[in-house]
């Protein structure tokens, strides 16, 4: 599972639904990631859905970020409600922040809808791994990847350690 410089990036993209976990609710927006992300030419090499625990968030970001993963797009816990975490559990294992990623989906988003400023979702970098948060909708995942296809794959090759320009 691991990427270099020399090779593909690879991702992996976790639906924090405490309803999907329990089987009660079907995952929409994790799907719609791993599309848009292959149609970018990125492999999707995981796919998990879990509660919405921020201790599992960060249990689950740790061994992808072990493994090597380039890319990990997480799914829901965005928002203001009591069990959104993503935010905070991102946090936990981020060594350095990508606030331009965010500013740039939140600012396309807040051109469809001002709900996007409800939207907590952070990006930021842990060793050789970027970590994007998305909203749980599937219409925000699409228009949020959207936002960051222009510079993401540069992204990728410069955490990937390839900074010749």
């Amino acid at each position: 599972m691991t990427a270099r410089a020399s090779e593909t990036p690879n991702a992996a993209v976790l639906t924090l639904s405490d309803q999907g976990a329990a089987g009660l609710r079907t995952d929409t927006s994790g799907p719609a990631i791993r599309e848009r992300l292959v149609a970018l030419g990125i492999p999707v090499v995981d796919h998990l859905v879990q509660s919405d625990d921020p201790d599992g968030i960060v249990a689950q970001l740790q061994r992808w970020i072990d493994a090597g993963v380039s890319l990990i797009v997480t799914t829901g816990g965005t928002g203001f409600g009591p069990r959104d975490h993503t935010p905070e559990a991102t946090r936990r294992v981020i060594e350095r922040d990508a606030p331009g990623l965010a500013e740039l989906m939140r600012a396309e988003g807040l051109r469809k809808t001002p709900m996007a400023a409800l939207s907590r979702g952070i990006c930021g970098i842990a060793g050789r791994t970027l970590i994007v948060n998305l909203p749980g909708s599937e219409r925000a995942v699409r228009e949020n990847l959207d936002a960051l296809a222009p510079v993401l794959p540069h992204a990728l090759q410069l955490i990937g350690g390839d900074t010749e320009h």
